[in-house]
């Protein structure tokens, strides 16, 4: 087997089409199509089924599926590395964050790591929480942020902040007359709501589930100033982070009885090769969010 068939092979199942695995290699098909029919009579083994321009895998294709992504991302990461230690540092951080953490918390830490790091290359991927996960865990990515409790085996994670899940309407709610929250008045209101895999909405579906409510949910978006607009205007409310409402006077908050908070952190592959790009970045993350934990600390 060599890499080119299995990078090949990957492509061709993940895109379920040759046509549009020759588009993404920028390779041409016919080219592939022998690729892996080489690499299927070496092996002596069908990987694919063909039928009507439809592909998918056959039994034997799967399972060498899981050991063709496991083979490439080594090879990949040992390119990497083998590079570096010549001198020729790749440069590249591609960090995955939701759009609510993307928007408030890490805007200063990305332009203050940009300004000590001119020539490396920051990519940004918007995504929640199970999406980030399977990135990380595929390579597609090398940093992302997650919710401690979700995080696989497969993942390293470090803890860079724990932010309590204030209960968010607009000024005239009946909540505004409120300390405190329940699960019970919180669920008994329409909602407005991320989609599923963020972890704003993983925390509110775990919390239906713990008590036994119902979500009546009259919007769904990932789009948070709609969120935040539709609150406003009193057609739903939410759950948001402080830091997403503590400039915003139309937006009023309580603390849910009993109070929730979220450990968020930032994860990467357990067994994988973090660049010297990545290093300085997480590094430079750790530091800046142990500083700022320190001086709201005093």
């Amino acid at each position: 087997m060599e890499i080119k068939q299995l990078r090949y092979f990957l492509t061709v199942a993940d895109q379920l089409s040759f046509t549009k695995a020759a588009k993404s290699l920028g390779v041409a098909q016919p080219a592939i199509s022998m690729s892996i029919q080489k690499l299927e009579q070496d092996l002596a083994l069908t990987l694919l089924h063909r039928a009507d321009r439809k592909v998918s895998l056959t039994d034997e294709g799967r399972a060498l599926y899981q050991y063709a992504q496991r083979i490439i991302q080594t090879h990949d990461d040992a390119e990497l590395e083998m590079s570096e230690r010549r001198g020729l540092v790749k440069g590249d951080v591609r960090i995955g964050i939701s759009s609510m953490l993307g928007s408030y918390y890490f805007p200063p830490i990305l332009m203050a790591f940009k300004h000590q790091y001119p020539m490396l290359n920051l990519e940004v991927i918007e995504g929640g929480t199970s999406d980030l996960q399977y990135k990380i865990e595929k390579g597609d990515i090398d940093l992302g942020v997650v919710v401690a409790e979700d995080v696989p085996d497969s993942l390293e994670m470090r803890s860079i902040l724990t932010e309590e899940m204030l209960v968010t309407v607009d000024e005239t709610h009946a909540f505004t007359e409120l300390d405190k929250v329940t699960p019970a008045q919180f669920f008994a209101e329409e909602l407005v709501m991320f989609k599923q895999g963020y972890f704003h909405r993983k925390a509110v579906d775990r919390l239906a589930k713990e008590t036994g409510a119902s979500l009546n949910i009259g919007f769904e978006t990932n789009l948070l100033p709609l969120i935040k607009s539709i609150i406003k205007q009193g057609f739903g409310i939410s759950t948001l982070l402080a830091m997403v409402t503590q400039d915003d006077d139309a937006l009023i908050t309580r603390p849910f009885d009993p109070p929730i908070f979220l450990d968020l952190n930032i994860a990467w592959r357990k067994h994988g090769y973090l660049s010297h790009a990545n290093k300085a970045f997480l590094e430079f993350l750790l530091a800046y969010t142990q500083t700022k934990t320190q001086k709201q600390s005093k």
